[in-house]
Parts: C-alpha cells; structure tokens; sequence
C-alpha cells in the first residue's frame, strides 16, 4: 500500500514531510518502538487521504481557519458536488435558511414512535450553523450556484437513534468536556444566559468536525506540556492560528496530520468503532451517487472532519470494492425545519468553553480583513437580487491577498491529477510551519488596548473598584503571560485570565463576575432568530393572531402587551390564544388576570417573550397545524394514555373548558374519567377528585348539568361508599383521603339522589366501619351525627371522656385534628370544633399541648381560607361584644342548659310503711349536692342500664356478700354517693362500717336474702374493706 501511494504522489512537501518524521521515529526507535510506529503511521494517513481521487477536505467545528479556506477553494474551482458530512435526511431542512438570523440549526423530529423505547419519546436531533463554518459556506455557495449540488452523506437521523445504546437515553450524557470547561451560568449573572444556555432542549447534537481527544491522559499530557487550560486553547494555539494565513495545502496536510494524532493515539476505542461504523456510510453514500449520476470523483469535494479524512477502513475511497450495506430506517416519521441558536447554546451542548464560539467569530473577521476575502452569505431573495445587480454595476478587483490566495488554491488543486502539486515555495511554507514555534498573525497591540480599557470600564459599572491603574496591570499581564506559553502575542485566553488576575475580588459586587464581563465583551452570546417565511403554519398563525396586540413580537427581550377587555372585546380572541400557549409551555407570562370556570376576563397583563424562544413554537408547529389542535391532542393524551388515573381524564375535562370551551370534547374527557373511576381500588385521588368536581358543579348550575357529570357524580357517590369500611380500617388511607371521600359524598348528595342513587348503601357501610386510629375514629363521629346516627350531646360527651382519662390525654388533639378534618363535608360543626380546640388549650397538660400546636397549624392549613373564615368567625361569636360583658362571662359549652337546671330540681323519696323491713333511706328536705363522682362515657352508660335491666346477677352476688341495696334509676340524684349510707345504715340490712369488729346483719327485702354461713367470713372481709365495694357501685349507680 505504501508504495503504491508513492507512486501515485508526487507532492514534494510530502516527501519532505516524510523524510523529517521518519528521522524523528528513527530517533525514537531504539528505545521507543511504539512512538516511532505511530510516526510512520501517522505519514501513512496523511498521504492516503491526499492521494485520494475525490478531494477530501478536512474540516473542524466551527473553525474560522476552516471557513476561510473552504470559500477560497470554492472560489478556486466550483466543484459539481459537495458531499458534506451531515444526517443525510437534513437536507429537507435547508429550505428557508435565507430568511433566518444566525446562528440557527437543522432539525429532525419525531413526536411520537413505537420503534424506539417510550421514554426515548419525542425524538429530537438538531445541527447547529455558524457564518464562520466551513459547512455554512459551503451551503451559502451552493444557494448562489445552483450548478453545484449539496449532498449530506451521514447516517440519518434515524440511524442516529438506532445505533444509540438502549441503556440510556440519546444525549443525556454530557458532551465532550473540554478541559476545564465551564458552561455554567454565573451566579447573580441574569436569566438572559439561563434561557439560551437551555435552548437545544434534550436534543441530540451533531456537529461537523468533532475534533476533541476523549482518552483522557493523552488530553491531561497535551494541555500540560503546552501549557494551556483547556484543548480549545491548545486547538487555536498550535492548529488555528498558524493555518489561518496558510495556503490549502499546507491547511489540509496540517489537518491531515494532526488528526491522524489525535485518531491513533487520543481516541477511545469505543468512539473508533462509532467513527468508523459512520465513515462506511458515507463512502457507501458517495460511491452510490457518483455511479447514479455519472458524476467524475475529481469533480467533487467531500466535506468532513478532519478525524474521518484519516479513516483506515478498507471501504475508504471511491475505488474501494469492498460494499457496505446500508441498513434500512425504521417506521418513525420525521419531521424537518430549523430552530434558533445561540453561541452559549452550542457550547453548552458539546461542552465547549464559554467564550469560545465569540473569539472564532473575531478570528474569522480578522481574518477576512487579513486576507481579504469575500465569504458567501445565504441572503432573502430580494437582497440576493439586490446584490447580483450592484455587482454587475461595479465590478471590484479582489485584493492583491485575495488573488495570491485564490492563485495558489487554484494551482493546488489543478485538474491535472489527484495529487496536489506544490512548487518549491510551499515546500519552504510547510517546512517552516512544522519546524517552528507557532507564530499567530501580527500582533493587535491596538486591540488589546482597547480590552483593557472596555472591561475596566465594564467592571465599574458592575459594582467593581477599577481604575485606570488596573487598565495598565492587566495589559502588562497579559503580555506576561502570553510570553509564558510561548505566544509573540496575547490571545484572548491571556486577557481573560489576566483580567480575573488583576479584577476579580472574594465576592461578586453586582450581577456578573469578572469571566462573564470579559464573555460580553469579547462578543458575548449572539441568539439566532428564524424568519416569519420559515416558520411552520402553526407558527405563523400564532404571530397573525397577536398582532392585534400591537408589540414586536420578533423582539428578541420581553415585550409588556396590555389588554383591556372591556373596552376592546375584539381583544378576547388573543387573551384566549395567550392563555393556551401558557398552557402548552410557551414563554408567555400573565402578570394581571386569571382563567378560571365562569370566570369573565376584564383587564389583563402580559410578559410575551415568543421572540427570544421561538424554539419551543417551532416544536409546538411539528405537532399539529393550530394550537387549538395540539391542545386537544395533549388533552386526549393525557386522558387515554397507558396507565391514566381519573384525576388526569377530569382534569382533562376542565382544562377543555377552560382553554377550548368546547362541549364535545368535555364530554368525551368526561366519560373517559367515570371510566377510570370504576375501575378505582382506592381513594388516593379523592382529594383532588373532589375538589374539581365541586368546581366543575358549581359552574354547570347555571348552564345545566351535562350527562356525564351527573353519571360521575352517582358514580363517585356509590363507588366511595362501597369503599368506606375498608377506608376506615385501611392504614394505607390517609385521614385526609377519607375525609375527601365522605366530603365527596355528603356534598354532592343531593345531587346523586336526584339520579337515583340511596343512602342505605352509606348507612351499612357507616355501621360496618370500625376504626382503631383516633383521627379516623373522630371522623366516624363525625359522620355518625350528620347520619343522625349520634347526638350533639353524645358527640359532646365522647370528647369529654377523652378528657377525663389521663391515659388518653397524649391522643386527643389526633382526635381533635381528624375532627377538624370533617368541616369539609358539615360546616355545622364549627361550634363544636371551636369548643374542643378552646378545651383542648384550657384543659390538656403543657407536655401534650406544646408540641400539638405546630400539627393544629398543619391540619388547619389544608381546609381553606373559607372554612378557615367560618371558623374563625364562630370563635368570635363565642366572646363578649362588649368590655362591661367580660363580669362573669363564661363560655357559651359552659354554660348550664335548659334540661340540665330540670334534671337538678329537688325530689322526694317514698318512705317505706313502719316496721317494714327495707333498706332505711331518708328522705331529705332539700336536694342534695350535685353528685361528684366521674362521668360515665356513653359506652359505661349503656352497660349500666344493661345491668339495671337484668339485675338478678348482681343481686345474687350482693346477697351472696351479705350487703342489702335498692335500685335507683340512672342519673337520679344520689345514685353515686348512697351506697355509702347503704353499706352503713345500721344493724336492719348494712354493714356498720364504724364498728369494725360488727358482725353483717341480713335485712328482709324484695331483692335480699340471708347470707348463708359460707359467706360470713366474706362478709368480714368487705366490712373491714368496703372501699372497692362501694367504687363497683358508684361505677353501676346502684345505692
């Protein structure tokens, strides 16, 4: 192989170029094998790819030395063909790029696809362009040429997703990192970087050209011995600079050279396998369509970077015989357009360092100043017309540069062969430039003057303390530091850093530091912008339609725009546009107004910034022709989608009314939700559930209630009841879920029972709940008293044990917060919660009530400024209006009730008949004192008068003891407090509790008997110890 390139070049430069590093792997061999191997290998390559028949020219992303030597050469000898690395399906894009600001980018998107996996979904590819890009150039020249054609030759774009691993998601890993690159917005810098830095999205990038090491050693041993800090420096150092002002071949043997270092020894084999997989597409692409259209190779350029120039596939060329087969595409459509850029975009999506795409840009203008050379531009067709006539008005002779420049392009690549033919002068160029210390084009002195000058002053209007002698100290530094790597003159990497030496503090004063000012002035960010006539329809109808607003919508900063409604109703149309693009995403802001069922928009207020995220629009124009369109393709998807909750289908259904105010499709949405609620196995979503339905009944009151929210409604009412007994025992369900259930159901009650629906089926459940957990527990109270099931009273007085027993002190403000909890479903027990919260402060010990008052906050947060006012209005209610009301004022609950002053009216006892043996009572003339002893809890209340119903037990087991006692009804006065006068009333039927040696004397009565002699010793025993005797029938009421 070697030798057949030999005899097919005959390039003195290369012979040369040969001879020197085959004497350096000479040099190399004795004690470095390897390093001498790689030497000639690397000669190999680079004589391979420039014998090649189709002229491949070697590119680098973005590169201003690239861009300039592509316009020179197709200034040269147009070619009948490019073939341009690039998705091969982009070219779809490229109609409507002459109505664009760049920089912009091609895209290809896919909404939606089944080949792929779903998270994968929407797919989206995008590849930016620059004016300072040999690929820009390259189309400019062929939209001015119309002979010569653009043919992307890359894999396509769904080849790009296809060869992705299926363990992650394309273009979630990072970009290549450069060095010590730093695309991260600085703090206090403004949310006008945040927004550009983001403005690719997920997309997956492309780019022309890649040209960064990615074995990381190679890449740390590199930026070490130049003494740089990251591999674009390095890049503009030894590579950009020197090859600006060279001729095409020099550029393009240096390109050759330098990628074939990079391809052998700076590359991970796993990107090898990639690089080669997609240089077997290409050259399968170009032999095809050269053999198709009968195009000669010489008359054709193929355009790539420069790491696939050097590819050693045995495919490479266009006479290899070695075929590759092309799998096919799969089924997913895609659709193509174009997308704003931004330079910070671009950097921030192949992991560039800020600043860098800004100094290309100077570079490039610097050198079209240089050299003089016209670039081509994509223009509008009427400026293109424009120009064409000017042009042919006023010819101009190119400059003297210019014309030595196209004359050595011309001659290097004549039609006389493939070889490049260089005479004895570029030998000496070549020569030179790879025996010598890089040497940038002369120094700017002027320039960097200048910068010294503009990022004081920026400085200082930042907050920063700069004067003129920082001016002075920065320049000298960046000198300093320019002679310390090597460099005759300071680049913009020893600005930068020299301005951070000499500015910057241990804080940042105002908004930007000092790196981000020398960003701004070194060119900052530039944002692309595309054109109306560009623009998909969905697009385009947008800006028809807001320009009743009266703002510039291409504005690239946020425009104010001001609706009055009221006086302009031809308004209304627009303030419905802007509220569903805010609904969609798109970056308009409501600062004034509100979009809520039945609610009628007056005046509003507007941040529209379309102009400056035209990207998101674009995207939105992919998936339907009018936003009307795509907002019901997204509400029917979130309604139908695998695994939809009813929640998503009614929030779907309001969201129709909200933004479509459309019927039709309300009632699909609205039919799909009671769908998914019958399917429903729990209450997860009842919260939410309830608190769109009530909204979206309250608003069909005045309209008339359609079908399908009724139908919901009898749904929601028979599916929360069935599920009750469970919710209640279920730990699973929080307080709050069964609160929205029972609230579901008791406010829209009446409206279920108007359909159809019964409250048995509520009842059973109500009586078949048991729960154990007190907020649970007091809700069931709750629900009980609105079934009637339970008194206020007894409501009342299951609070009142609770406060009673020290044991169940530390769980009462959970009862009181699940309590709480019930305002939702029956406002009418605002009293009552006012009365247990004042209780709960006034009666529960510090260690209980200090660490419940951060949960009462938490459990009153959720229940809503109305119920909040209601409840608040009601304590209120409970003081005095007046300060001469506050003597001897008491609390409404504390105060003695009507049935209570009844039950307290004195009575009098019936006197047995004399000599009748009974139990000995007397009679009082007044009413005894209230009885003291503990309040018996509902539960304790229906066991006593179980015991009074069937006393045969418990008088058995008094006669048994010995003791003689009387009945007496529940709650009658004295019951508590006679037993003791019972036990010792005397020698006639009672124990003499003051002889402690007396003996138990049987009395005579209807319910007594005489102790038999086994039980005197027990008798004894309950004589000298009545205490528990006496506490057993205070707790039965027995006397």
């Amino acid at each position: 192989m070697t030798k057949r390139i030999e005899q097919i070049t005959a390039d003195p430069s290369l012979t040369a170029l040969r001879e020197q590093l085959l004497a350096a792997a000479a040099a190399f061999t004795d004690g470095a094998q390897s390093v001498g191997d790689l030497l000639r290998a690397m000669m190999d390559d680079v004589e391979r790819a420039a014998a090649e028949p189709l002229e491949v020219f070697p590119v680098k992303h973005h590169s201003p030395a690239s861009a300039l030597h592509m316009s020179q050469r197709l200034r040269a000898r147009p070619p009948r063909v490019i073939f341009m690395e690039g998705c091969e399906d982009l070219t779809a894009a490229l109609q409507g790029l002459e109505h664009c600001q760049f920089p912009v980018a091609l895209q290809a998107f896919a909404p939606e696809s089944t080949e792929f996996p779903p998270d994968w979904t929407p797919l989206n590819l995008v590849m930016p362009l620059t004016e300072f890009s040999a690929e820009y150039q390259a189309i400019a020249f062929c939209r001015q040429n119309p002979s010569t054609q653009l043919v992307f030759v890359d894999r396509s774009a769904d080849h790009v997703f296809q060869w992705s691993p299926r363990d992650k998601a394309p273009g979630t890993a990072a970009g290549e990192t450069d060095g010590d690159a730093d695309t991260s917005t600085e703090e206090g810098e403004g949310e006008e970087a945040k927004d550009t830095h983001n403005l690719h999205g997920g997309a997956v990038g492309l780019r022309i050209g890649a040209m960064e090491p990615t074995f990381d050693d190679f890449l740390e041993v590199l930026l070490r011995n130049a003494r740089v800090k990251h591999y674009s420096e390095w890049w503009s150092q030894y590579v950009e600079g020197p090859t600006l002002g060279a001729d095409y071949a020099t550029y393009r043997h240096v390109l050759f050279l330098v990628a074939s270092l990079l391809r052998r020894a700076g590359t991970r084999r796993k990107d090898q396998g990639e690089n080669e997989q997609r240089e077997r597409y290409m050259w399968a692409l170009m032999r095809k369509w050269l053999r198709d259209n009968e195009v000669d190779p010489r008359d054709a350029i193929h355009v790539c970077g420069a790491i696939h120039a050097v590819s050693p596939i045995p495919e490479f060329g266009v006479h290899s015989k070695i075929e590759w087969t092309i799998t096919p595409r799969t089924s997913t459509p895609w659709l193509y357009g174009i997308v704003p850029s931004s330079y910070a975009a671009i950097e921030h999506q192949f992991g560039l360092p800020a600043g860098e795409l800004a100094i290309a840009r100077q570079s490039w203008e610097k050198g079209h100043a240089a050299l003089g050379v016209e670039a081509f531009r994509i223009q509008p067709p009427g400026k293109k017309a424009a120009a064409a006539g000017a042009l042919a008005k006023k010819p101009t002779a190119p400059p003297k540069k210019a014309a030595a420049a196209a004359a050595a392009t011309r001659a290097a690549t004549s039609d006389d062969g493939a070889a490049t033919t260089i005479d004895a002068k570029a030998v000496a160029k070549l020569h030179e430039l790879l025996t010598r210390p890089p040497a940038f084009v002369e120094g700017d002195d002027e320039q960097l003057t200048h910068w010294c000058v503009d990022v004081v002053r920026l400085a200082r209007k930042n907050g920063y303390l700069a004067s003129t002698a920082d001016t002075i100290a920065i320049h000298h530094t960046a000198q300093l530091l320019a002679r310390l790597r090597d460099r005759p003159h300071p680049s913009p990497y020893d600005f930068r850093d020299a301005a951070i030496t000499c500015l910057e503090k241990d804080r940042v004063p105002g908004k930007r530091n000092i790196s981000r000012i020398c960003d701004i002035l070194l060119g900052g960010d530039r944002l692309g912008k595309v054109g109306y006539e560009s623009l998909p329809p969905l697009a385009q109808d947008v800006y028809d339609r807001l320009s009743v607003l009266g703002v510039n919508l291409k504005a690239s900063t946020i425009q104010r725009a001001l609706l009055d409604i009221t006086a302009r109703p031809q308004l209304l149309p627009a303030s419905d546009l802007l509220w569903r693009l805010h609904h969609l995403g798109i970056p308009v802001r409501p600062i004034m107004g509100e979009r809520t069922l039945g609610h009628k928009p007056k005046q509003e207020s507007w941040d529209i910034s379309i102009g400056k995220s035209q990207h998101a629009l674009i995207q939105l124009g992919y998936e339907g022709g009018t936003v009307e369109q795509v907002l019901e393709k997204r509400l029917k998807a979130k309604a139908f989608k695998d695994g939809a909750r009813t929640v998503n289908a009614l929030e779907a259904a309001e969201e129709s009314i909200l933004y479509l105010k459309s019927g039709r499709l309300a009632r699909e949405l609205g039919l799909r939700a009671v769908e998914l609620l019958r399917n429903e196995t729990g209450g997860a979503d009842a919260p939410e559930i309830f608190q769109r339905v009530r909204r979206l009944v309250h608003y069909y009151r005045t309209l008339g209630l359609p079908d399908w929210i009724k139908d919901f409604v009898a749904t929601g009412y028979q599916h929360y009841a069935t599920l009750l007994p469970e919710a209640f025992t279920d730990r699973g369900v929080t307080p709050q879920q069964l609160a929205a259930m029972l609230a579901f159901i008791f406010t829209q009650e009446a409206l279920a029972f108007s359909v159809g629906c019964q409250r048995s089926q509520l009842l059973i459940s109500v009586k078949q709940a048991a729960p154990t957990d007190p907020p649970k527990l007091a809700l069931l109270w709750a629900t009980q008293w609105v079934l009637t099931l339970k008194s206020e009273d007894e409501l009342r007085g299951e609070f009142t044990h609770l406060l009673s027993q020290p044991l169940l002190l530390p769980a009462f403000p959970d009862y009181v917060a699940g309590f709480l909890l019930a305002l939702e479903f029956t406002p009418r027990i605002t009293r009552l919660c006012v009365e247990l919260v004042t209780r709960s402060f006034a009666e529960l010990p510090e260690n209980v009530l200090v660490p419940w008052l951060p949960k009462l906050v938490v459990a009153l947060r959720p229940l809503g400024p109305g119920v909040m006012g209601t409840l608040v209005k009601e304590a209120g209610l409970a003081f005095p209006r007046a300060m001469n009301q506050l003597s001897g004022w008491q609390f409404p609950w504390e105060r003695p009730s009507k049935t209570s002053a009844a039950a307290a009216a004195p009575t009098t006892a019936s006197t047995p008949s004399a000599g009748s043996p009974g139990v000995q009572a007397v009679a009082p003339a007044a009413a005894p004192p209230a009885p003291s002893g503990p309040v018996l809890s509902p539960t304790e209340t229906a066991l006593a008068g179980l015991l009074r119903q069937h006393p045969e037990p418990l008088d058995g087991l008094a006669a048994r003891l010995g003791v003689a006692g009387a009945w007496q009804a529940l709650g009658a006065p004295g019951a508590a407090t006679d037993v003791s006068a019972a036990t010792a009333a005397g020698p006639e039927g009672a124990i003499d509790t003051s002889d402690p040696n007396a003996e138990p004397v049987a009395s005579v009565g209807p319910h007594t008997a005489a102790a038999p002699p086994a039980g005197a010793e027990t008798a004894r025993i309950l004589q000298q110890h009545p205490e528990p005797l006496q506490a057993l029938a205070t707790w039965i009421g027995a006397s």
